[in-house]
């Protein structure tokens, strides 16, 4: 069960992060809507209403949790840029999926993530160090500073698309 529900391990953060691995992690960022695009494509409705894993989200509501989560994220990054330490709304990711636009065709979120990406890589690409120590307040987990919502969100994409991919590789599900 762990690794269908952690194909990519459980995200762990970077005490130490450098100039270095802010890039990769923002590069992420910009692979992302490629990886996602290529890792549906091809999939019929009852496949992508098919879970991950027993008791876990389906393909179609994981396309539009990535659509949802990092848009809060991205608003949430603008928010800690802009401002001193502001305190975020958090949503219910579980209520969010079970909404009848996550039930759609994933084709706007994945246009969504398009744009959303690579606005996010470029606000990130454009901090100085000092930028990523930027806070902003979460009610529910307490202070998060950029580098810690870089590097969760670079985590985040990779971990929905490898249980897309994964699913696939079970299911024998050729493009």
């Amino acid at each position: 069960m762990e690794d269908l529900q952690y194909p990519i391990g459980r995200f762990t953060y970077d005490q130490e992060p450098t100039p270095q691995k802010r890039s990769a992690w923002t590069r992420d960022f910009e692979r992302l809507p490629g990886e996602l695009r290529r890792a549906v494509w091809g999939l019929s409705a009852e496949q992508l209403d098919t879970p991950y894993r027993s008791g876990g989200w389906t393909v179609r509501q994981l396309v539009h949790h990535l659509a949802d989560s990092h848009m809060n994220g991205f608003i949430r990054s603008k928010l800690a840029v802009t401002e001193t330490n502001p305190r975020i709304k958090p949503y219910n990711q579980n209520d969010w999926v079970a909404t009848e636009d996550a039930a759609g065709d994933v084709e706007p979120s994945l246009h969504l993530i398009e744009g959303l990406q690579v606005r996010w890589a470029r606000l990130f690409s454009s901090l100085a160090d000092a930028d990523f120590k930027r806070t902003f307040d979460h009610p529910e987990s307490g202070t998060q500073t950029l580098d810690y919502q870089l590097q969760h969100y670079s985590w985040h994409g990779r971990h929905h698309v490898a249980h897309i991919v994964s699913l696939r590789r079970r299911k024998d599900w050729k493009p």
